[in-house]
């Protein structure tokens, strides 16, 4: 578990490394990738293992009789966040931007509003609009660099027109984890306007002390209405295996989702579960721990130096590898600001704005990535607004 190791990722079809020139126009040589969500760690040593196993065997035909990695997922639920679950509430998707789709598909028709907490993944939204559903935004409050729900404001905005809401928990690109409260307003609200809550709890892995995670699957009286996603991708870099897992412990939406996946003809590739199975076990348990530790220190040295900047706020993160920097106070225009990442100190980040309203003074930057190109991430941002210091 060497996470300072720096591994050469440009030439391997990289889509954080490899297309970050044509994307940000920011040059391969030089230029850093902290913009797509994965890591620039190895998995845990048993996933490598499970796959060499594979290629040693050398037949790559169908998958069958997937208990394992039925009892892995059940296994590391109940072990990791103090939920059971029933082996049949289990769906593998093609990952969670496919889950969500899957879950737009099964659950709302064309027209219908989907609620989104924003600030949030762009993915979803991306999704929403080209199953030709209404994206319908509810802003988070930000205050003073804390993001807060405010569900009197939220009961305004509805129509009667919305069927479900997608949740982002812990909360992406905010940090955010959720405290049982705020749980069960999002579920009461659901409730209240007889939404289909869709919890992505892909990032539930990811959280630091001393802020625990809650599944939305253990808040009371949303079960009839809950549709759980989780997955291995995020919490032990390998989104290559595109696996993800839609769970739903309600009989009837479970048929209504296995419907639509008949219907579709989806099944999971072999590899990722082989992959997944492996990862959720006690070594990669181990690892997961291990992460968080150098984790955690790549968030102080990077909250630590962007703070130091006048005008540049890193929101303190509570979950994931993503920091979210509001640049409001610089009083720049959002070109200005991003001209100096990408250009003046090489940085590909995301965009605040394609996260929806909320996110226009904000750049997202990926810290899950060898120490020294985080401190030298810093150092060029530094550079980039030395006139502001």
């Amino acid at each position: 578990m060497n996470f300072d190791e720096i591994i050469d990722r440009h030439g391997t079809h990289s889509a954080k490394w490899d297309m970050m020139e044509p994307t940000y126009g920011v040059p391969k040589d030089g230029g850093i990738a902290m913009w797509v969500a994965d890591m620039d760690f190895r998995p845990p040593q048993c996933v490598s293992d499970a796959l060499q196993g594979m290629v040693d065997h050398g037949i790559y035909g169908y998958f069958g009789d997937d208990a394992s990695y039925r009892a892995a997922i059940g296994w590391w639920m109940q072990t990791r966040h103090g939920w059971q679950i029933d082996p049949s509430w289990i769906f593998t998707t093609h990952g969670l931007v496919n889950g969500t789709a899957m879950c737009v598909d099964a659950f709302t028709a064309p027209g219908d509003g989907v609620v989104l907490f924003t600030p949030v993944y762009h993915a979803f939204a991306r999704v929403i609009k080209a199953a030709g559903r209404a994206v319908v935004e509810c802003p988070l409050v930000n205050d003073e660099g804390r993001y807060e729900m405010d569900f009197a404001a939220y009961d305004a905005r509805m129509t009667g027109a919305e069927r479900m809401l997608v949740l982002c928990s812990p909360h992406n690109p905010g940090g955010r984890v959720w405290t049982r409260e705020e749980l069960q307003g999002v579920a009461d609200f659901a409730r209240r306007h007889d939404l289909i809550l869709v919890s992505d709890e892909i990032h539930h892995d990811l959280v630091y002390a001393p802020n625990a995670h809650i599944p939305m699957a253990l808040i009371d009286g949303i079960e009839d209405r809950l549709v759980m996603m989780t997955a291995t991708t995020k919490t032990f870099n390998i989104a290559g295996s595109h696996t993800g897992n839609v769970i739903i412990p309600d009989g009837g939406l479970r048929q209504r989702f296995a419907g639509r996946m008949a219907a579709l003809g989806l099944s999971p590739n072999s590899f990722g579960l082989v992959m997944a199975t492996a990862a959720y076990s006690p070594e990669g348990a181990e690892w997961v721990d291990a992460l968080m530790a150098y984790l955690d220190g790549n968030r102080r040295l990077f909250d630590a130096g962007i703070n130091a900047i006048p005008g540049l706020k890193s929101m303190p993160l509570e979950a994931t590898y993503l920091a979210w920097v509001d640049f409001t106070d610089t009083g720049m225009a959002q070109d200005e600001f991003t001209r100096r990442v990408e250009k003046d100190a090489r940085i590909a980040v995301n965009h605040g704005p394609s996260f929806g309203t909320g996110g226009e003074a904000f750049l997202r930057f990926n810290l899950a990535t060898p120490r020294a190109i985080v401190e030298q991430a810093v150092e060029r941002v530094q550079a980039a607004f030395a006139d502001l210091q």
